[in-house]
């Protein structure tokens, strides 16, 4: 069983509460795992757990903690924009770098993993280092770039680890063009790189908080891929 606490992560701008998750056995490597756009939810929690338990070290960052570190209802997205929105460009590389820091792990033994809006922001920290393993779970700002970022689009051929990225084709923000567009960027990178598509997927199909856009089946094999991305990249 893996044990888990809330902690504070330092920042230029003030202490940045999260959650981290510690497997029993000495880790294999350590994983940010980055929030969905509702903040930081029990879900994205219980992925931190579930990656300790397969000897991960995982902690996650409640990246609106200058809002007050808000936690917001799925079906609440008039309160998520205005949250979300005030995201900046410099701010989310401050917080993922602080995050990485508090790990203290080399690069390469160091992944990151994010969901959603977090799926963007795990994208844009495999540019800013050369970790080991990054996926992504539905990231927007595929052609059009968001939180004062680039498009993924364009970022893709300056990609410094091994990406995974898992989008599902019934995505109602996220066309399946745009996927493609994304993976022949992302195969100009350096590095190894990997999309995955589940045709009967929606936005937020891993999250089975969420019952009315949860898909078992993407979420289980997309979990599976994940697992595997970190063992061969981090732990190979």
């Amino acid at each position: 069983m893996a044990t888990s606490a809330e902690v504070t992560i330092e920042t230029d701008d003030g202490a940045m509460g999260a959650f981290e998750a510690v497997p029993d056995a000495e880790p294999k490597g350590a994983i940010v795992v980055v929030q969905e756009a509702f903040g930081l939810t029990s879900h994205i929690c219980d992925v931190a757990v579930r990656l300790a338990d397969a000897g991960w070290r995982a902690v996650a960052p409640a990246l609106f903690h200058r809002q007050g570190s808000p936690v917001l209802a799925y079906d609440d997205l008039a309160s998520v924009m205005p949250v979300m929105g005030q995201l900046t460009a410099a701010g989310t590389r401050m917080d993922l770098e602080a995050s990485l820091d508090y790990l203290g792990t080399a690069d390469e033994q160091t992944g990151v993993v994010g969901f959603c809006m977090g799926g963007t922001l795990s994208f844009y920290a495999a540019t800013l280092r050369p970790l080991g393993a990054a996926v992504t779970f539905y990231g927007g700002g595929v052609d059009q770039g968001r939180f004062g970022l680039p498009s993924l689009v364009d970022l893709a051929p300056t990609l410094q680890a091994p990406w995974l990225g898992c989008y599902g084709d019934r995505d109602a923000n996220i066309s399946v063009e745009s996927v493609e567009r994304l993976r022949a960027a992302a195969a100009t990178a350096p590095v190894a790189t990997e999309v995955v598509r589940y045709p009967e997927a929606e936005h937020g199909f891993h999250c089975d908080d969420r019952p009315a856009v949860f898909n078992g089946a993407a979420a289980h094999d997309a979990w599976a891929r994940t697992l595997q991305w970190f063992d061969h990249h981090l732990g190979g």
